[in-house]
């Protein structure tokens, strides 16, 4: 019940922000968010997290534990990013994807309602609790740096049609501000997923080149190849954000992919 409860109030709150226009007159550089979209995205963002709580911490349920899946993964993602995205909202002109956020998280909020995930009685570590917090963070860092290569590739496709100029886009954030916040996050979700996939090696008895493991390690060695790109030979613009998609791409078909697969379509356990 409790679950439920915050589930229907994140959806009331990110759905209301997602039906919400921004309206400002022409001209002017930077639209800021309406304030009628303040307290249902506050309400929506502090219901999702306490989904987000009852569902991880396996409350409620008659064996203690964790419970995790796939969609509480991709519902904690897209709670990173909206959580970014609020703190940058407040310095930064990001008002055009409020909307398209809202709506992201709504569906990622149904989803993990739906699947809320299996029980999980004992890790196989005292270090793996660590480990999955650690690949939640590099979720949430490359979700936001996949979020700020689209918007970079949008302000790079308005100064091809001559519809703004690279320093003052009405309403959006500066070009060359958008690539060193992509690439700043790719690094952080880069360092951070180092992290979780040697914590993993490290404290995993029989390590296996399982679905999950090789698209994870894929998915860093992408990453890792566009940083090493970048610092190199100067790469940006479309083919970094081609090599930044193909490596989110991959990550999120380690976990979350592997999950679905397990959970959904094959129907089988954790112990599985």
């Amino acid at each position: 019940m409790a679950l439920a409860v915050a589930s229907v109030l994140a959806l009331l709150g990110y759905v209301w922000v997602g039906l919400l226009r921004a309206r400002a007159p022409e001209g002017d550089v930077v639209v800021r968010r309406p304030l009628r979209s303040v307290p249902p995205m506050a309400l929506a963002w502090t219901a999702q997290f306490a989904a987000l709580f009852i569902d991880i911490s396996g409350y409620g349920l008659a064996t203690p534990g964790a419970r995790f899946g796939f969609a509480p993964a991709l519902s904690m993602t897209a709670w990173l990013v909206l959580t970014v995205y609020l703190i940058e909202s407040r310095f930064l002109p990001l008002h055009s994807v409020r909307r398209v956020l809202a709506w992201l998280a709504a569906a990622a909020v149904l989803l993990a309602w739906g699947f809320p995930g299996e029980s999980r009685p004992t890790a196989a570590s005292p270090w793996a609790p660590l480990h999955w917090v650690l690949g939640l963070a590099s979720y949430g860092l490359f979700g936001v740096a996949v979020l700020h290569a689209a918007l970079m590739n949008r302000a790079e496709s308005r100064l091809r049609h001559k519809q703004a100029t690279p320093g003052a886009m009405s309403g959006h954030m500066p070009l060359l501000q958008l690539e060193r916040l992509t690439f700043n996050f790719i690094a952080a979700g880069v360092g951070v997923l180092s992290l979780a996939i040697l914590l993993g090696w490290w404290f995993t008895p029989q390590w296996k080149w399982d679905h999950k493991n090789l698209l994870a390690v894929l998915g860093w060695l992408v990453l890792t190849g566009l940083l090493v790109g970048r610092r190199i030979y100067g790469w940006r613009g479309r083919r970094a954000t081609r090599w930044l998609y193909a490596g989110a791409a991959l990550l999120l078909l380690s976990y979350a992919g592997s999950r679905f697969v397990l959970e959904v379509v094959l129907q089988r356990g954790t112990g599985a």
